[in-house]
């Protein structure tokens, strides 16, 4: 098991924040950061410091992606035309496990990444496993016939703890998904404040 994966509970309080709102996150008991001086652990932070909070915030948020993935984002939200911010969480937003986790087909974005890995999604009809593969408008997504009936699939359907974004349509009953548009930033539902013109900062430095 990998440390990104082992650790994937500590950070909400590493970075003390609820990052996905949810009911049972270890930061809604102990609102300081983990380890023998965490409640200790005051002081301002420099720009810089706030510049790598926010990389950080939304690195994890999208299943705690590993530098090289996130950098490469980041690479080709610069090339891209308009708003680089925009145009990160653009990219971000398109990556399947994204889709599959708006959906609710699975609880967490970890989940997602787990439940492509295993082979149990098809995009347009055809398996992938690579949960960084980039959906266009109108791609649709949908859990296979035999992971239907999984229980971790049928109780996250179920769950009212999140909402589905206006730019993806789901059909509960085909279990199915179809990506409508590139959200801008302002439609994403963070359950915490992301910024993500900071870490556009962070990068160009």
């Amino acid at each position: 098991m990998t440390k990104r994966v082992a650790q994937k509970h500590k950070i909400d309080r590493r970075l003390s924040v609820n990052l996905w709102g949810r009911p049972k996150s270890p930061f809604n008991l102990r609102k300081y950061r983990p380890g023998q001086h965490g409640q200790k652990h005051t002081g301002k932070l420099s720009d810089y410091g706030v510049q790598l909070n926010a990389k950080q915030k939304l690195k994890g948020y999208y299943g705690n992606l590993n530098e090289r993935q996130f950098r490469n984002c980041y690479k080709e939200a610069i090339r891209q035309k308009g708003d680089s911010g925009e145009n990160l969480i653009a990219i971000l937003e398109r990556r399947l496990d994204t889709i599959v986790y708006r959906s609710k087909f699975v609880p967490t974005v970890f989940a997602a990444r787990q439940f492509i890995n295993h082979g149990h999604v098809k995009v347009n009809g055809k398996r992938v496993n690579i949960a960084s593969c980039l959906l266009k408008e109108g791609d649709v997504v949908e859990v296979k016939d035999k992971s239907k009936e999984m229980a971790l699939v049928v109780e996250s359907m179920k769950s009212q703890e999140r909402d589905i974004p206006g730019y993806i349509t789901v059909d509960e009953k085909k279990c199915s998904s179809t990506f409508v548009r590139t959200p801008q930033f302002a439609e994403v539902p963070y359950a915490t404040q992301m910024d993500p013109k900071l870490v556009i900062e962070y990068y160009s430095r």
